[in-house]
Parts: structure tokens; C-alpha cells; sequence
């Protein structure tokens, strides 16, 4: 190079300045300055070539190892511009050669993949299309959520494929999505209209009671009660808070009506809750039973219970204080069966004990049952652990154990205080 005070194959320096001279397509370029010396600058240079070096060769280990290879395509060609206006002096044919290799070799993978991509593509639509025209909206819903999230994880197609899958997809989830919007919007609108007639002839039963033609009124009570019939369906929350107004508001007037007219009520209890009257009745005379005979109420209970688990009554008509004295029945049989074993088992003799050794008998185990009873609760109580953030499912397992156990340790505490009266301390 003319001119130039230091050169090589790859570069040269002139006027304290360093050039690399033009390879490829690429023109020559100031690329540094002299510091202190040519022969410093210039191996400063050449030094710097072997970064550019290590930049490939890591390039190239991290797409070897790498599972998606295509996404290393772009930093694959941010390179290459790195590579092309890298500050060094050295050959870089080879390794822009080393480039285009791995670039033909990631095209190729992408090219595949994109052609794999757009057969599950047209599988998600062909998917998609069997069930868009559907009215089963929620399980068509759930369906084309699942078929859409496959969709975002399935990855690109070739670029002027993909924008036309794209829109083909989002037509037809719009399409379903839109007649889903219409069909409630529908649904709502005859909800309101419903709702509105439901609560009109709440209104009108309630007007009932103002009104003093009392066999015209009756008469009007019982079409209101044919029209609620008739006006349809509504979410069954919804249902049973209207009808529980419009009963209300019955009910309250045939109580005015049969007054004015001296016409004596006569309620009517639900089957259900008589069955479960009779069951609480039988319970409480099977717990009242005296030493081993109680190992047959014990037995006649387990069938109680089954039964009375078979019983589905409503909330709004099921009797709490029945519920309650029935379990606390079955919770005193199976306290007083238990006793008995243990009486058995620590005193073999005491069917041959006066009444009143046996009453003793049965209230010092009584007395070592509670007791244990507490302690077990204490020891429940302080390892329960509720509200420690592990589950909330734990915590209610545990609370409802805690609340089983104090209701059994109740129970008990009953036992042996009837047992203390019985002996008159």
C-alpha cells in the first residue's frame, strides 16, 4: 500500500492511522489510531482478532447444545454485522464462511419446523371448525380455550402462511364468541323480563293484605299463584329467593283470611321432617338404655344414621333443633356402649354387682374416660397448627376434628354428670 509505514495481508497503517483493507464486498476501513508505536498498535490489533474468534466458536457450542435451535437464528445474523465491522486485524472470510454454514443449517431447521408447525396449525383449524357451529357453549368454550392455548404454543409458519392461518382462526373463535354473546344477552334479557313479572306479582300478593273483599282477594291469591307457574325459569338462586317472598306474602294473608273467615289452620309438616322427628324420637328412647342393652342401641343407631342420611331435606325446611338432639341421641349411645366395654373389660364381675356398685363402677371409668378425653383435646388444640398457611384445606380437615372432639368430650362431660346425680353427690 503506498504510503503505508507497517503492512500485511489483512491490514496496514498510514498517517498513524490503521486501516483493514476491504474483503468481500466490504470496503476498507480507518479501524484505529497509532497510541505510542506501529508495531503496539498493530498487534493490539491482531490480538483483538481472536475475540472475534471465541464469538463464533461460542455461537456455534450454544447451538449444538441449544434445543431450539431456530431462535438463535437472529442472534446468528447480529453477529455476522459484528463480525463485519469488528475492530481487528486477521481473516474473517473463514468465519463469516463459518456463519453462512450454521445460517443455511438453521434456515433448514426453521423451514422444517415451520412446515410442522403449519400442519398442526391446519389440524387446530380443522379442530376448531367441527365445533365452532356448536350451542353448547360451555363445553365448547372449554374446548377452543384448550385449541387456542395449543395454538400460541405451536410456533411460527412460513410469514405469508401465517398472517392467513392467523385471521382464519381468529374468524372462527369470533364467530363463536359472538353468537355465545347474543345467545346471553338473549338469556339475560328474558331473565330481567322473568325476574320483573316474578317480582310484579310478589307486589300484587303483597297488595292481598290491604284489600277487604276477602272471597275476591282468594280468589285473586290463588291466579297470582297459577301465573308464577307459568312466567318460567330462573337461576335457581334467583328462584328461591323470589318464591320465598311470594310464599312469605301467601302465607301471610291466608292467615288473614282464614281468621276473618274462623277457619282453623292445620299445618302440614313436611314427610321429610316428620321422618326425621320419629328417627330423633327413637334415638333419644335407644340412648336411655341401661348397661349391656345399650350394645343394642348401639347397633339400631348405626342403622338410624344411615337412614337418616338418605333423607335429603332442604335447608329452608330441615328442623336445626331435631338435627341436633338426633346427633347428640347417636353421640350418647355410642359414649355410654363405649363405657361398657371398658367396664367390662376392668371389671369382669359387675353384672353381679348391686345397683349401686354398678353406678359407682360406671362413674370411676367415666371419670378416667373424661379425663383422658381432655387431655387428648389439649394435646389436639396445641398441635392443630390452623392458620399456619400450610393448606386451607387442613385447616378446615383440622378444624372440624377440633370441633368433633369438643362435641364427644361434651357428650361425655353430660354422662358423668348424670352418673354424679344418680349417686346424689
Amino acid at each position: 500500500m503506498e504510503g503505508a509505514t507497517l503492512e500485511n495481508e489483512y491490514a496496514y497503517i498510514k498517517d498513524s492511522k490503521v486501516f483493514l483493507k476491504g474483503y468481500l464486498e466490504l470496503p476498507e476501513r480507518q479501524i484505529g489510531e497509532v497510541k505510542r508505536t506501529e508495531e503496539e498498535a498493530f498487534q493490539y490489533f491482531i490480538n483483538r482478532y481472536d475475540i472475534a474468534i471465541k464469538k463464533v466458536e461460542q455461537l456455534e457450542n450454544e447451538i449444538v447444545e441449544a434445543a431450539n435451535k431456530g431462535s438463535y437464528l437472529t442472534k446468528l445474523l447480529q453477529l455476522r454485522k459484528r463480525i463485519e465491522n469488528f475492530d481487528g486485524i486477521g481473516n474473517f472470510i473463514p468465519l463469516l464462511s463459518r456463519l453462512d454454514i450454521k445460517e443455511a443449517y438453521l434456515n433448514g431447521l426453521i423451514e422444517l419446523n415451520q412446515k410442522n408447525n403449519l400442519k398442526v396449525k391446519e389440524e387446530l383449524l380443522s379442530e376448531t371448525k367441527a365445533i365452532v357451529d356448536s350451542d353448547d357453549w360451555g363445553p365448547v368454550s372449554d374446548e377452543l380455550q384448550e385449541i387456542r392455548t395449543r395454538w400460541i404454543r405451536t410456533g411460527p409458519v412460513e410469514k405469508k402462511l401465517n398472517e392467513e392461518n392467523e385471521e382464519a382462526f381468529k374468524l372462527l373463535l369470533d364467530s363463536f364468541y359472538q353468537r355465545r354473546k347474543t345467545f346471553f344477552d338473549e338469556q339475560n334479557k328474558i331473565i330481567d323480563e322473568r325476574k320483573a313479572k316474578y317480582e310484579a306479582l310478589i307486589e300484587l300478593s303483597y297488595d292481598l293484605h290491604r284489600r277487604r273483599d276477602w272471597d275476591e282477594a282468594f280468589e285473586d291469591m290463588k291466579k297470582y299463584q297459577r301465573e308464577w307457574k307459568d312466567v318460567g325459569e330462573l337461576p335457581a338462586k334467583m328462584t328461591k329467593f323470589l318464591y320465598r317472598n311470594f310464599k312469605k306474602s301467601n302465607s301471610g294473608y291466608y292467615e288473614k283470611y282464614c281468621k276473618a273467615k274462623g277457619i282453623q289452620i292445620q299445618r302440614r309438616e313436611d314427610p321429610r321432617v316428620e321422618a326425621q322427628i320419629r328417627m330423633m324420637k327413637e334415638a333419644e328412647r335407644l340412648a336411655s338404655a341401661e348397661n349391656d342393652a345399650i350394645f343394642d342401641s348401639t347397633v339400631k343407631a348405626k342403622v338410624l344414621l344411615n337412614e337418616w342420611k338418605n333423607i335429603r331435606v332442604p335447608s329452608h325446611v330441615a328442623d336445626r333443633n331435631v338435627a341436633e338432639r338426633f346427633r347428640a341421641a347417636c353421640d350418647k349411645i355410642f359414649e355410654l356402649s363405649y363405657l361398657m366395654k371398658v367396664v367390662g373389660r376392668k371389671s369382669p364381675s359387675f353384672n353381679f354387682l348391686d345397683d349401686e356398685q354398678k353406678s359407682k363402677t360406671k362413674y370411676r371409668e367415666m371419670e378416667n374416660i373424661v379425663r383422658r378425653a381432655r387431655h387428648d383435646l389439649q394435646e389436639l388444640e396445641a398441635t392443630s397448627g390452623i392458620g399456619s398457611g400450610d393448606s386451607q384445606d387442613m385447616d378446615r380437615m383440622m378444624f372440624n376434628n377440633l370441633k368433633t372432639q369438643k362435641r364427644k368430650l361434651l357428650m361425655k362431660e353430660v354422662i358423668l354428670e348424670e352418673l354424679r346425680q344418680k349417686l346424689g353427690n
